[in-house]
């Protein structure tokens, strides 16, 4: 049976991307959906578009602006991302990847890499780690609970919009809260947020009743249910 993967390939170089393509076709036990990307101009919407599995990525690719921010701007956080090293590589660099291919790696040294990073995206982590937000996530969630807009938060993070609605729909998914007044239990109850900080009045009634109530943290899912009905 074969492993349906898709794949990405940003590399300049219209040789080496032909050719890791050759290879990856040809390569026993995969089904894979391949996508070519040669400059860094097209990057980030190819990415949204195909929101590919796996990316292998020339990290010397002309504007490039490196992996974490890549991730946020596509709103592809859980890609496993490889790296095409060369000599000019900077191997600090290379340590932020999930892990590096060689051009002279051989087509099963290729494989086994694929069959790693894929077995580590089909057996999911802890439902606790599952649900924990990254920090621009949580940052996000401070922003929301203060009542901000998402153009304003865009402008504090230095993001585009659309990026900020592709991390709130994740945040959504992860917490599955889907209402400001459920994402303000979050943050207080883990102590991203003070009280003095938030500005909208139903927030600040809700988070009132929340601790003249005492409710302790185990309480969180079941309140953010009750409040989560409505679109953040």
């Amino acid at each position: 049976m074969s492993t349906n993967i898709k794949i990405a390939i940003a590399e300049p170089s219209a040789i080496i991307r032909c050719g890791l393509v050759t290879i990856l076709k040809r390569l026993p036990g995969f089904h894979l959906l391949l996508t070519e990307i040669a400059s860094a101009e097209c990057l980030v919407e190819s990415l949204r578009m195909h929101r590919p599995e796996i990316l292998i990525i020339n990290p010397l690719l002309p504007g490039y602006l490196g992996i974490q921010h890549l991730k946020e701007e596509c709103g592809c956080t859980e890609m496993k991302c490889l790296a095409i090293a060369s000599m000019a590589t900077d191997q600090a660099m290379i340590r932020m990847y999930d892990d590096q291919i060689c051009l002279y790696d051989s087509p099963d040294e290729l494989k086994h890499k694929l069959e790693r990073l894929n077995a580590e995206e089909a057996c999911p982590e802890l439902e606790e780690e599952q649900q924990t937000l990254s920090s621009r996530e949580k940052e996000i969630v401070i922003c929301v609970v203060k009542g901000m807009t998402n153009r304003e938060i865009a402008d504090q993070l230095y993001l585009s919009t659309h990026t900020v609605i592709t991390h709130r729909r994740n945040i959504a998914r992860k917490l599955q809260v889907h209402s400001a007044s459920g994402l303000t239990v979050y943050a207080i109850v883990n102590k991203l947020i003070e009280l003095n900080d938030i500005k909208r009045p139903e927030n600040i009634i809700f988070s009132q009743l929340l601790f003249s109530f005492h409710i302790p943290k185990f309480g969180f899912n079941m309140i953010s249910r009750i409040f989560g009905k409505q679109n953040i």
